[in-house]
């Protein structure tokens, strides 16, 4: 076989035999596909899309590029995955909460990609935090203190990693094939018995439309569950963002505000329960999703997570004690604006997706795969749809490096805003359950 007859069956729509499949992920894991080749698969695979048959077998070739993690343990193996949005930060709350639940939670987590955040790149806003460990020293964490969120090794779904940087920065990263093989492979290859995922859909939402998200969600739990590992998904809403943040150290700043001085009325808080009850059901650590989320709640609310939380972060490599002084630990920005509206009313709707590539161009993210990432630049105090914004009341705040980039995000910012006379309904924040 060679690449270039692949790529040209993929080209004219024509489906491809497992091994061919498989030949082709086994390249790009092992440097024999070139970065040109493995882009102009992705592009293939992206606009002329590929069979259920052909997805099972590139999920299944780019998860078995690399080792499949192996457990003997007392609980079972749990997990949850976004699909991505702006200012969502879940992941950061949910994995110590299911550790304290009993679960074990080994999350193999990403970097930002396109205008969505990545949990890797929040991470590494926590001095010291070390996103990439071998596989040993996964397991041994994860053993130990129930969680660990880290990056995919070499270990680990090689093909995908080197997949995924290319997607960023080519425009192929709205794919249902290419999200299900990424997902699911990273997924799987950390030997879970459940998963649940959060797919977005809206604005800011790489789904922005109701029957691709559907179609999402239903690749993926199909996937899964055809895989051997129990699964189910929350479509969930991406009109505004997650949280009130959007950016790295911004982001943890209001996660660890929730984990240590509550924030039941947010919506972070909100679908990290629903999130959670979910899986635990899913992995038989509660009766019902009801009871899961009941034991989630419990988790935050007592400040067990945030323990768990401390502990996961010094055994990689962070502060010992971040959690008792985690706003001095994170950085900041030079500069911070409040960006207003040029005439007062309600939020009638945000586009999300201008709002991240506002803390893209900012520094937070990278438009191309080298780029470095400024952790402290990003947008806080978001204004959420429905509320009353003028003159005292910001859109947002910006915290950037310098006087002109402050000036072009807050352009994006008002750009990003419709505003009304009258406050509209605020939109659900979990659409449907799929699974």
């Amino acid at each position: 076989m060679d690449a270039r007859s692949i790529l040209i069956k993929l080209r004219d729509g024509e489906p491809l035999t497992e091994a061919e499949v498989f030949w082709f992920t086994e390249g790009i894991a092992q440097g024999r596909v070139s970065d040109m080749q493995t882009g102009a698969f992705a592009m293939a695979v992206c606009t002329q899309g590929i069979s259920r048959e052909n997805r099972v077998h590139l999920t299944h070739g780019m998860l078995q590029s690399g080792s499949v993690l192996k457990w003997d343990l007392d609980g079972p193996v749990l997990d949850k995955h976004s699909t991505g949005g702006v200012g969502d930060s879940v992941s950061l709350l949910l994995a110590p909460a299911l550790a304290v639940c009993g679960a074990y939670v080994p999350m193999i987590s990403g970097r930002g990609l396109g205008h969505t955040g990545g949990t890797l790149d929040k991470l590494e806003a926590i001095p010291g935090y070390r996103t990439q460990v071998d596989v040993e020293e996964v397991q041994e964490i994860v053993a130990d203190i129930g969680c660990a969120i880290v990056g995919a090794t070499g270990e680990i779904a090689p093909a995908d990693k080197r997949l995924y940087g290319v997607r960023d920065v080519t425009g192929t990263v709205e794919s249902i094939d290419l999200i299900t093989a990424s997902i699911l492979s990273k997924k799987l290859a950390a030997g879970l018995e459940a998963l649940v995922l959060d797919v977005k859909v809206g604005s800011g939402a790489f789904m922005a439309e109701p029957r691709d998200a559907l179609a999402l969600a239903e690749s993926l739990v199909e996937t899964a569950q055809g895989a051997g590992c129990m699964c189910a998904a929350l479509i969930t809403d991406m009109n505004q963002p997650s949280a009130k943040a959007a950016g790295n150290a911004l982001e943890v700043l209001e996660v660890m505000e929730i984990l240590t001085d509550g924030g039941a009325d947010t919506a972070l808080y909100r679908l990290t329960v629903a999130l959670g009850g979910e899986v635990l059901a899913l992995g038989g650590l509660a009766a019902d999703a009801a009871d899961g989320e009941r034991r989630i709640a419990r988790a935050l609310d007592t400040g067990q997570a945030a323990e768990r939380f401390g502990e996961m972060v010094a055994a990689l490599g962070g502060p010992v004690d971040f959690v008792e002084r985690w706003r001095d630990r994170l950085p900041g920005a030079r500069v911070m604006v409040d960006v207003h509206p040029q005439e007062a009313g309600h939020v009638a709707a945000i586009n999300t997706r201008a709002l991240g590539e506002a803390v893209v161009h900012l520094g937070g993210g990278r438009l191309v795969a080298s780029d470095p990432v400024d952790p402290g630049v990003g947008l806080s105090d978001i204004a959420p749809i429905g509320a009353l914004v003028d003159d005292a009341r910001p859109l947002a705040r910006i915290h950037a490096a310098d006087e002109d980039k402050a000036k072009a995000a807050a352009a994006r910012v008002r750009d990003a805003y419709v505003l009304a006379e009258r406050a509209p309904d605020t939109p659900p924040l979990i659409h449907e359950r799929i699974g």
